[in-house]
């Protein structure tokens, strides 16, 4: 006598005791502390960087919300919002190096595109960013990358170039936001800035 085989589990258990549903995702699932604890603890560069700690993806969103503000200081506080929560969805799915999300392709994609989305709605922001403002943030994120790369993960100038475009100016505080910082601070200063942030809203 077969059984009916049960469907994989879809769902990941945070620390809050929200459970998210990552092929259904809702916002009603979402808390920013789960969010900033995750993020805290997952490595750019696949951990491939120099320093006592990971370079977080907490940081790095960090990273890219300062550098969008300062190219675009009329980007207000939920275009700010948004800079900062670009990764979020890596906070349950991991940080996939670029070369890695080639080789998967769509799937990946469709995946991180819906938890977004219920990241965005979580928090009173539009599911999907206007073209002008996924644009800043899409920039401000190539120039991360490149200031990463040539500062932590051991690309040289040419090569992250190559990669990444040079970016149009170096932004102010550049040296601190780079520097790898424990996991429980990057936390803390995720939660911080996105406090802060949400006071503005």
């Amino acid at each position: 006598m077969s059984r009916t085989a049960k469907p994989p589990r879809a769902w990941q258990r945070m620390l809050s005791g929200r459970r998210l549903d990552l092929l259904d995702p809702s916002p009603l699932d979402v808390e920013i502390e789960d969010i900033a604890h995750g993020l805290a603890r997952v490595a750019r560069w696949n951990g491939q960087t120099t320093g006592p700690h990971i370079f977080s993806v907490a940081q790095h969103s960090l990273l890219v919300e300062h550098i969008a503000s300062q190219q675009d200081i009329g980007i207000g506080a939920r275009g700010a919002m948004f800079a900062l929560l670009h990764d979020a969805p890596e906070y349950v799915v991991g940080d996939m190096i670029s070369p890695f999300k080639a080789v998967i392709g769509d799937s990946y994609k469709d995946v991180e595109h819906r938890i977004l989305a219920a990241i965005l709605l979580r928090f009173g922001l539009p599911a999907k960013p206007s073209a002008g403002l996924a644009r800043l943030v899409k920039k401000a994120d190539r120039a991360a990358a490149f200031f990463e790369a040539t500062a932590l993960a051991g690309f040289d100038l040419a090569e992250a170039r190559n990669i990444f475009g040079q970016p149009e100016f170096r932004p102010r505080g550049l040296e601190a936001l780079l520097a790898p910082i424990s996991s429980q601070e990057a936390e803390q200063r995720f939660l911080d800035r996105f406090r802060a942030i949400e006071g503005e809203c």
